[in-house]
């Protein structure tokens, strides 16, 4: 299953980390964990990464979360994401319960 993973760290750790090694502990992170797409970008005034990745169960979650609580002091928050196709699968449930309730 896809999630889309924002870890959010904060400045005096972003910064820490910038001048200690230039940022070499997100790139380990992000070798281990092959996220399918890495962005990053400036969001309420934190350094803040958008990450896909492709965990085949949530017992996976906290080996995804504990490097970037560790290494940045991070937030981190997970959300089920779906690809069009996932959609496509879902399209039954969702006609069932616009039957039912709408």
């Amino acid at each position: 299953m896809r999630f889309l993973v924002k870890v959010s760290f904060p400045v005096e750790a972003g910064n820490a980390a910038a001048k200690k090694d230039g940022f070499k502990a997100i790139q380990k992170i992000l070798e281990e964990q092959k996220p399918e797409a890495a962005y990053f970008i400036a969001e309420g005034g934190k350094r803040t990464g958008i990450l896909i990745v492709n965990m085949e169960d949530p017992s996976q979650i906290p080996a995804l979360a504990e490097p970037w609580f560790l290494a940045l002091n991070a937030s981190v928050e997970c959300t089920p994401a779906m690809v069009p196709e996932d959609l496509q699968k879902a399209a039954p449930a969702i006609e069932r319960a616009v039957k039912t309730y709408a």
